[in-house]
């Protein structure tokens, strides 16, 4: 192995002690300890030293929140630590867009200004920050949490200030960023501090007061709880974080909840709350049914997954669990970074222990004994609240040896995430969990056989996982009875922007786009309807003549629109759609991996497509455009590696076949 040391400054005492917190003290010089007499007749590495990789990006967190970014001499004696070549080290560091691989502020504020904060005022935020914090100095660049090349290309923005701005003040720089998750509550805006007991704050709304109040005390805001409410919604206002009860003035009410019954009546901290309301209950009678009847009950339910693919959830339990290849692992994708949507992120903040209980199901149907959450890096409370529940689980036996006193071993890990969309697709998310660059794989071979670590590995999202609990209780085939023929169940629906009441609604397959908005109260201040972009930023717009459209999975596929993780992004006729869609091939831009030229060279071409609508500069004309863009969208959608390039011109295809774009309707 090539691992040349380069770095002309050490680790100072304070780096070596980020990284020795999350590997341990080194033994001897062969990992980076002092030198003894021993060392010259012994060598330790190989396969024991590689096993360790995995490891790399938390102890590149543990550097980061340490002291703000990863210097040369950090990298360095992390890579001494675990074998690992520098220039493969330093890849994985600066793919990530939460890490930062030059000197840095020790705090650095990301304002959210991606399509749902957009229409909640992310541009005025933005300008009050550059007046409280400063201006972009010229010509900086800087990572933007989500994007997972780390930088992005210049762009101009809408007020005239580079897209990537940062500013800076009294050891404090301020940026940018892609969708944070709060798209209910925003605007957003996520604090990383170094060397602080809480390295990072999550605020909306997010205001530069709230900022600098948080910048001084370091108080992270927790979600208040939630108040029950006799509707499925789970909305915001200005005075909540998080606030249940009946829809908005003007809305209608929706089904009984399922997925969200327990949230606003259970504590999140409390493991016996969650048990008084039924907790675990499922998790016995897995144990009761036998690992192949709880693939039953699940392939009866006839359960399709939740993350945007839409493939049989049993199918791919049932490929991992038949494999004769062992260890077996289980994966959780709480990675959801698509802009609109929040789902996840208001499960886990608010019902923990119902996705440990889901995930060790998961485990013990697939036959495997260890389990990881890969939660994306914005959602602290999220993590704080999982860590919490995890180590809750294992107290009280329901986690480790002899889970609830049956016969099989199972356990959790949490990983996090550091900023890159890409990591939401299975592949990218499992080179992520080896401590790689998130970077998709060819398939075949699909994780079923060789997945994490090379072994068979099931991965499902939040809301699958919680799909399965309801599955249990009530039985496969009952399940299966709910929403449509080949839709079942319920779904979690993300409303945001020009939408009264902004929040999570649940809702049974075949309710119309119509119904769901309704229930939110409709469009704010009652003003005519533009558009909805339905599915998020890799979906598709829909106008208000396909309001009736049931929303299952048949009836978007026949509409040539897809249901993806649940955004619903209501427009009104304020909108700036030029400027969106601008926004919109500008996270793309930023979110490729790279790996594929398809996909690397066409969202940078499409974005400058698009830049240049924006300003009213087309070349030629928006018909000569659109034709070009028509050539970018064949080439990206047909040869690139995964989802992210095929998808990535979706939405802005269908702006164009709407009419949304100025001068589309002429071409």
């Amino acid at each position: 192995m090539d691992l040349r040391l380069s770095a002309t400054v050490p680790a100072t005492a304070e780096e070596r002690e980020a990284v020795d917190g999350v590997l341990g003290p080194p033994e001897s010089r062969w990992d980076g300890g002092q030198r003894t007499a021993a060392d010259a007749h012994v060598a330790f590495g190989g396969h024991a030293a590689r096993s360790r990789r995995h490891l790399l990006i938390p102890v590149l967190h543990a550097v980061q929140e340490r002291v703000g970014w990863i210097s040369p001499g950090a990298l360095d004696y992390a890579c001494e630590r675990l074998t690992v070549p520098p220039a493969e080290a330093y890849g994985v560091a600066s793919f990530y867009a939460m890490f930062r691989t030059t000197p840095s502020p020790r705090t650095v504020v990301h304002v959210c200004d991606d399509v749902a904060c957009r229409a909640n005022g992310a541009e005025a935020l933005c300008e009050q920050m550059s007046k409280r914090f400063g201006d972009t100095p010229e010509g900086a660049e800087a990572a933007r949490p989500g994007s997972a090349n780390g930088s992005s290309a210049n762009g101009s923005s809408a007020n005239g200030s580079s897209a990537n701005g940062t500013g800076v003040i009294s050891g404090v720089t301020w940026q940018r960023s892609p969708c944070l998750g709060q798209c209910d509550r925003g605007s957003a805006a996520l604090l990383q501090r170094a060397g602080t007991d809480r390295p990072r704050i999550a605020l909306a709304p997010a205001d530069p007061d709230r900022i600098r109040q948080a910048l001084t005390d370091g108080l992270q805001p927790m979600p208040e709880p939630l108040v029950p409410g006799a509707g499925a919604a789970i909305r915001s206002d200005d005075n909540k974080d998080g606030a249940g009860g009946p829809p908005a003035p003007g809305g209608s009410a929706a089904p009984a909840p399922r997925l969200l019954a327990r949230i606003g009546t259970v504590d999140p901290a409390s493991l016996a709350s969650y048990r008084a309301v039924g907790g675990y209950e499922m998790l016995r009678r897995a144990l009761a049914l036998g690992p192949q009847g709880v693939l039953r009950e699940v392939r009866d339910a006839k359960l399709l997954g939740r993350g945007g693919a839409a493939f049989p959830t049993a199918v791919k339990w049932e490929a991992v669990a038949g494999n004769p290849v062992r260890p077996h692992y289980v994966v959780c994708n709480a990675d959801e970074s698509e802009p609109g949507t929040f789902k996840d992120r208001v499960l886990m903040e608010h019902d923990p222990y119902a996705l440990v209980e889901a995930l060790t199901i998961m485990g013990y149907a697939c036959g495997a004994e260890q389990g990881y959450i890969y939660i994306r890096g914005e959602y602290p409370v999220a993590e704080a609240r999982l860590a919490h529940a995890i180590a809750e689980a294992r107290a009280r036996g329901f986690l480790g040896d002899a889970v609830a006193g049956g016969g099989f071993s199972f356990d959790i890990e949490i990983r996090r995430g550091a900023g890159a969309y890409i990591a939401g697709e299975e592949t990218a998310l499992i080179n992520s969990l080896e401590g790689k660059r998130a970077e998709p794989r060819n398939k075949p071979p699909f994780p079923a056989t060789h997945g994490l670590f090379g072994k068979p590995t099931a991965v499902n999202n939040v809301e699958t996982l919680l799909s399965v609990l309801e599955i249990l209780r009530i039985g496969g085939p009952a399940y299966a009875r709910i929403g449509t023929e080949n839709s079942s169940g319920t779904r979690l629906w993300c409303l945001c922007g020009h939408v009264a009441a902004p929040g999570l609604y649940e809702h049974e397959f075949g309710a119309t786009l119509r119904e769901v908005i309704d229930t939110a109260g409709g469009v704010r201040d009652g003003r005519p309807l533009r558009a909805v972009l339905l599915g998020g930023a890799a979906g598709a717009f829909v106008g208000p003549d396909g309001l009736d459209m049931p929303l299952t999975f048949e009836a978007a596929r026949a509409a040539g629109v897809t249901l993806g993780s649940g955004v619903v992004l209501v427009l009104d006729d304020t909108a700036d759609v030029p400027e969106l869609l601008r926004r919109i091939t500008q996270f793309f831009r930023d979110e490729s991996c790279g790996q594929c030229v398809p996909c690397r060279v066409g969202t940078v071409r499409q974005e400058e497509l698009f830049a240049r609508l924006a300003r009213g500069e087309p070349r030629g004309d928006v018909a000569t455009e659109l034709k070009l863009f028509d050539d970018i969208v064949s080439v990206t959608r047909d040869a690139s590696i995964c989802g992210l390039g095929q998808t990535a011109a979706s939405a802005v295809a269908s702006a164009a076949k709407l009419g949304l774009i100025p001068g589309a309707a002429e071409s």
